[in-house]
């Protein structure tokens, strides 16, 4: 995750509750469907690109799983986040590759994490905002066998 994610997240979470602070902290342990006690849960799909530490090769997905763990206690929040991983078709035994999102959609990202914060931390009732993220070109596929969200029962083809 690049500290463009925590600038933007920063900028994002001055709409919240004046007194609180929230950081934003990547985590690769948190699970889908198994925040802590106390914890809310956000599963976010995002467009995102990756490539093979292997043999270079690129692709770009419009479904990238974007996990969010988030609390707040005594005036301090915390979102733990863990954007889900791809693996190259093309390659035996190739490593989850993390996902390179653009500026563009890291945005988009981190203004619906503020409105689910709101939501579910400060029980605001919020319409959702409908800001669409950049679709990539995609010529093949969507490969299950490949994709840690498939593997983890979060990603579903028919978004």
């Amino acid at each position: 995750m690049s500290p463009e994610w925590t600038q933007i997240f920063q900028i994002k979470a001055e709409d919240l509750k004046q007194g609180d602070s929230w950081e934003l902290q990547y985590d690769e342990n948190i699970e889908p469907n198994k925040p802590n006690m106390d914890w809310k849960e956000y599963i976010r799909n995002t467009s995102a690109s990756f490539e093979c530490s292997m043999c270079r090769r690129k692709w770009p997905s419009n479904k990238v799983k974007v996990l969010f763990h988030m609390c707040l206690r005594n005036g301090q929040g915390t979102v733990k986040v863990r954007p889900l991983r791809q693996n190259c078709k093309k390659c035996t035994n190739a490593p989850m590759e993390n996902p390179k999102s653009e500026s563009e959609n890291i945005n988009t990202l981190m203004e619906k994490l503020v409105e689910k914060i709101k939501q579910k931390c400060y029980h605001e009732k919020l319409e959702e905002s409908h800001r669409p993220f950049r679709l990539y070109e995609v010529k093949s596929p969507h490969e299950p066998k490949h994709c840690e969200g498939c593997i983890k029962g979060v990603c579903t083809n028919n978004l």
